[in-house]
C-alpha cells in the first residue's frame, strides 16, 4: 500500500541504486548540508506547501474525490486515494529515541504505520511526518531541530507516496466529504455501552444510515447507532429513537464510577454526561446517612449511595426504570440497603417519605433528598409545605435537598433559587448553594440547588394541595424491600 515516489533528482542514480518499488527523493537539504544546496532548485527555500501545490502535497493530507459527495449508501472503495507525505530517513539505532522527540509532528493516522522500511537498507527506516505540521525543514521547532542534529539525522525531507483507504480516514473526514458543502457535520455521540446515541439535524436525516455505519466502523465496540426522534418525555424521561445502523439490541451494560448498570436504553433515562454529577453528590454522603431519591431512574445516585453504606429509599414513576433499578441493586449486591418504589414523585414525598421522615430526623445521621428531574423537579418542592405535623418540630435533624432544574435565563443561578423559593413558599436567598452541572444547549443550563428544608416549610400549617405536574395518574404503590 505504501511506496516512496521515484527520485527525479538523478535519474541515473535512481536507475543504478534503487532495486525495488521503495524509492525516495530529497526535497531539500540546505539546513544541515549546505554543500549540497547547489543541487536543489531555486524554490528549495520555500515552504513545502508552496512547492507542492501541483505535486499532491496537501496539508490536510486527504481530499475526498468529488464522486463521494451526496452518497447515501456507503461505498468504501470510492474513498481510496494516494497522497504525498514528508518523511525523514533515520538510522535504525536512534529511531525509537527520535520518534519520542518528534511525536508532535509524526504522522498519526488510523491503521497507518508511521515507521516504514527502506528497501535495500537494513540500517535505516523512514519516519512519516504530518504534512499539516511539517511543510519545510524550517517547520521543526528548536527542540526538534536540536534532536535531529544530536542524533545525526539530516533535515532532508523525503517525498513518500501513501495509499489511504476508507479504513485510514477519521469519521469527520468521511462525513465532511459526503454531506453537502456548507452543512454542519455531526460525528459526536453519547456512548451507552454498545450503543452510540446521536441527535441528527433535519438536513442530515437523508444520510442517517450512512452516518450510522461510519460511526460504527470508526468506534470499536459500538454495534448499534440510534438517533433520537423526539424530545424526552417528562413523565418517564425516555424518548423515541430509530436504529440507524447495526443490531437492534437496546439492552445496554455500562460501568460508571465503579458501578455496573444494565437497562433497556429505549425505555429508561440514562445520561452518560452526568457521571461527574453523580460522583459529586455521592461524595457528600457518609456511612449511615439516609438517602431519599425521588426520581431514581435505574439507580445512578441510589446504588453508589448504598455501596457507600447509606440506607436508601429510591423511587421512579416509570415501571421499566423501577424494574431495572431493582435489577441493578441485585447486580451490585446492595438490595438489602435499597427499598424501591414505583410511584409518582409527589405521591412518594407525601407517602413513604412522609411516613419515615420523622424517625429519620430524630437520629444524628444526615438525611439527603435527591430530586433529579430537571424539567420538573423545582415544581415538586411544594410537596414539602406542611408535610409534617407541628408536634415533630422540636430538636430535629432537618433533611438536605439537592434539587435539579433547567434554566434559560441570563442569570441561571438566580433563576433556580427564585423558582425553588416560590415553590416552597419561603425565600432561600442566602440559605442555599447552587452548582452548575452542565451546559445542555445554547442558553440552557442544568443547575442543582442544595439547601436544608426550613422548619417554616416542613411544619407549615398551610399545606399546598397541588395536582401532579403533567404526569400520569399516580401508580398503585409497589414497595419492594428487595431482601429476598
Amino acid at each position: 500500500m505504501l511506496r516512496i515516489v521515484p527520485s527525479i533528482f538523478s535519474l541515473l542514480q535512481t536507475q543504478t541504486c534503487v532495486k525495488s518499488r521503495y524509492r525516495y527523493r530529497t526535497l531539500c537539504s540546505v539546513v544541515l548540508q549546505p554543500d549540497r544546496a547547489s543541487t536543489c532548485s531555486e524554490s528549495v527555500s520555500k515552504p513545502m506547501l508552496e512547492q507542492h501545490q501541483h505535486s499532491g502535497m496537501d496539508p490536510s493530507l486527504y481530499t475526498a474525490p468529488p464522486e463521494v459527495r451526496g452518497m447515501t449508501c456507503l461505498d468504501k472503495e470510492v474513498f481510496s486515494q494516494t497522497v504525498i507525505v514528508p518523511a525523514l530517513r533515520v538510522p535504525k539505532e536512534v529511531l525509537n529515541k527520535l520518534v519520542k522527540s518528534l511525536k508532535k509532528v509524526a504522522l498519526q493516522r488510523p491503521g497507518i504505520r508511521r515507521v516504514v522500511e527502506v528497501e535495500g537498507s537494513d540500517d535505516e527506516r523512514l519516519l512519516l511526518l504530518d504534512p499539516a505540521s511539517v511543510s519545510s525543514p524550517s517547520s521543526f521547532s528548536d527542540a526538534e531541530a536540536e534532536a535531529l542534529q544530536s542524533f545525526g539525522v539530516p533535515q532532508e525531507l523525503q517525498r513518500y507516496e501513501l495509499r489511504l483507504t476508507y479504513d485510514n480516514l477519521k469519521s469527520e473526514e468521511v462525513l465532511r466529504a459526503v454531506l453537502p458543502e456548507g452543512q454542519d457535520v455531526t460525528s459526536g455521540f453519547s456512548r451507552v455501552g454498545h450503543i452510540a446515541h446521536m441527535n441528527l439535524r433535519e438536513h442530515q436525516l437523508p444520510y442517517r444510515n450512512l452516518i450510522g455505519q461510519v460511526i460504527m466502523d470508526k468506534n470499536p465496540g459500538v454495534t448499534c447507532v440510534v438517533n433520537k426522534t423526539n424530545t424526552i418525555d417528562s413523565a418517564y424521561r425516555n424518548f423515541k429513537m430509530e436504529v440507524m445502523a447495526g443490531e437492534e439490541n437496546m439492552v445496554a451494560k455500562v460501568r460508571e464510577n465503579g458501578v455496573t448498570y444494565e437497562f433497556d436504553f429505549s425505555r429508561v433515562y440514562w445520561n452518560p454526561r452526568l457521571s461527574t454529577e453523580h460522583e459529586r453528590v455521592v461524595a457528600l454522603l457518609k456511612r449511615g446517612d439516609t438517602v431519599l431519591d425521588v426520581f431514581a431512574g435505574v439507580g445512578p445516585f441510589a446504588i453508589p449511595a448504598a455501596r457507600r453504606g447509606c440506607t436508601v429509599l429510591a423511587n421512579d414513576l416509570n415501571p421499566e426504570s423501577h424494574r431495572w433499578l431493582q435489577h441493578n441493586c441485585k447486580l451490585n449486591k446492595v438490595e438489602r440497603k435499597v427499598t424501591t418504589f414505583n410511584l409518582d414523585g409527589r405521591a412518594f414525598i407525601q407517602g413513604p417519605l412522609k411516613q419515615q421522615l420523622p424517625v429519620m430526623m430524630k437520629g444524628t445521621v444526615s438525611v439527603h433528598v435527591v430530586m433529579n428531574l430537571p424539567a420538573l423537579a423545582l415544581e415538586f418542592l411544594d410537596a414539602f409545605r406542611g408535610l409534617l405535623d407541628q408536634g415533630h418540630s422540636c430538636d430535629v435533624n432537618l433533611p438536605q435537598v439537592h434539587c435539579y432544574g433547567f434554566s434559560k435565563e441570563d442569570d441561571p443561578q438566580k433563576d433556580v433559587v427564585e423558582r425553588a423559593s416560590a415553590s416552597l413558599g419561603f425565600s432561600l436567598e442566602g440559605l442555599c448553594s447552587v452548582h452548575l452541572v452542565r451546559n445542555v444547549a445554547p442558553n440552557k443550563e442544568m443547575m442543582c440547588v442544595s439547601f436544608t428544608i426550613p422548619k417554616e416549610v416542613l411544619f407549615s400549617r398551610e399545606s399546598t394541595q397541588t395536582e401532579a405536574i403533567e404526569e400520569p395518574a399516580p401508580k398503585r404503590q409497589k414497595c419492594a424491600e428487595t431482601t429476598n
